[in-house]
């Protein structure tokens, strides 16, 4: 059976989706934006259109400007489907969702994914324990559902995100124990030739000043420069251990929010078996795109973090940049208006992205945080930990895809999500080799669980098995 036939399907609400839907519907391109939410707003803008004025506050002027976005794709000619979990896009632009049970597809002339960052994994000891979350996830409660601890937090890492959920608490009335901070004069040292490029960044900047003096003002207690982090605690977290200067210090807390730092989401276009790059400023995998943001697949683009890390402004640029090239590969416009349309974005894209350099360097999380010692779990879903990765690799595992062979790791429920990036370095630390021979998981289809009901619900379910084989996946 046919699917409907869209010119343009952008997957993902957040600034890049809103910004390449809106941009592609102004031009009377027929665009449907595919969403996980009910509502448009991303993870950044997570519920901006049915937020409390007093939630609004909390959150801040950062949050509060996603409405612009948001209201002008709502007053755009796109269609949004909301509640859809996208779960498979073929080489051949069919793309696959769930929706309310009900598992549908759209064939696409192009594709533009905007699935964003996923958070960094932070392999510490205890970092499983019940009491234990990250802080986007902490973000997203407060987002979502204005959620805060009852209770005395610990926010421990380092990264931009550490010091906005800090202040957006302060607002919120949460009480934070402390802030353990990884950052310390090396990475000062490491980010100082960056650091023009951070100062004709300097309204970034100045936001960051601007939290970190809403936290001091607070009396929020600082550690800068933690070493050897560890979550204390028996049955569930009880409070955090790490080292400053040579000396332990031990602080209690029933809540610990970790963060290092954000990476793109890549499992849709490592599933599409397009060619990634090992960033070795972000260390991370990043999609190999050209300048308008196309893969080496025709006619499948990628915008936002799910680029690479650069922040809501930047996603929100390269998400017209590439709706612009898509209109154009499709000849709705020709290349000469396509490049006077996006001229402003990209001058828009290199201002925003001026500070990121200073960025990666100034909160590039640390090794042993990422490399963890022996008896840290790693994959949370098959509970294998550094030292059984260790232990294969002396065995012959060349990389992740050998290891879930050895171990089954990374063939858990997240698949590979939360480890995908552990488990690479981990392996070519073993191996001494750099990240870019070991790989990745090789990511197949579902990307996100479905039921063998939802599978079954599709009309023309058995025509895409064949599909699904043909392309590999």
């Amino acid at each position: 059976m046919a699917h409907e036939s869209i010119d343009l399907v952008v997957i993902g609400a957040g600034p890049a989706g809103l910004a390449a839907a809106t941009a592609a519907a102004a031009q009377g391109t027929s665009v449907v934006l595919l969403d996980e939410q009910a509502t448009p707003g991303g993870q950044i803008y997570r519920s901006i259109t049915r937020t409390s004025p007093e939630r609004l506050a909390a959150l801040g002027p950062d949050y509060a400007a996603g409405a612009a976005l948001t209201d002008a794709f709502i007053a755009s000619a796109a269609r949004h489907e909301g509640e859809a979990a996208v779960w498979q896009i073929t080489r051949n632009r069919i793309v696959h969702y769930i929706q309310h049970g009900k598992t549908k597809a759209l064939q696409a002339q192009r594709v533009i994914v905007c699935t964003g960052a996923l958070e960094r994994p932070f392999p510490i000891p205890g970092w499983t324990l019940p009491g234990v979350l990250t802080a986007g996830a902490a973000q997203i409660l407060l987002k979502s559902a204005g959620a805060v601890p009852a209770e005395p937090v610990i926010l421990a890492g380092c990264g931009p995100l550490l010091y906005l959920l800090g202040s957006q608490y302060i607002r919120a009335g949460v009480p934070i124990r402390a802030i353990v901070d990884t950052t310390d004069a090396s990475d000062y040292r490491r980010a100082l030739p960056h650091l023009a490029g951070a100062i004709a960044g300097w309204p970034l900047l100045k936001k960051g000043w601007s939290l970190m003096r809403a936290l001091k003002r607070a009396g929020v207690p600082f550690y800068k420069g933690a070493r050897a982090l560890a979550v204390e605690g028996g049955e569930t977290a009880a409070g955090l251990r790490f080292e400053l200067r040579g000396v332990t210090h031990r602080l209690s807390a029933k809540v610990v929010l970790l963060h290092q730092g954000v990476v793109p989401h890549t499992q849709f276009t490592w599933s599409l078996r397009a060619h990634h790059r090992w960033d070795a400023n972000q260390l991370c995998w990043t999609p190999s795109v050209d300048v308008w943001g196309e893969l080496d697949v025709p006619g499948i683009f990628v915008a936002g973090d799910s680029r690479g890390i650069g922040g809501a402004q930047a996603a929100a640029e390269q998400g017209r940049i590439a709706a612009l090239a898509a209109l154009c590969s499709m000849g709705k416009i020709d290349a000469a208006s396509r490049d006077q349309l996006a001229k402003g974005s990209f001058q828009a894209l290199r201002c925003v992205l001026r500070i990121r350099p200073f960025l990666d360097a100034l909160y590039r999380p640390k090794h042993q945080n990422r490399v963890p010692a022996d008896d840290v779990i790693v994959c949370r879903c098959e509970e294998i930990t550094a030292g059984d990765l260790r232990r294969i690799v002396e065995l012959g595992c060349l990389g992740p895809n050998q290891a879930k062979s050895f171990s089954r790791c990374g063939m858990g429920p997240c698949q590979g999500r939360q480890c995908g990036l552990s488990v690479t370095e981990i392996i070519a630390d073993q191996r001494g080799v750099s990240p870019t021979p070991v790989g990745y998981y090789r990511i197949r289809p579902p990307i996100k669980p479905l039921t063998l009901a939802e599978l079954a619900s599709a009309e023309d379910a058995p025509a895409e098995h064949g599909t699904m084989s043909h392309d590999g996946n």
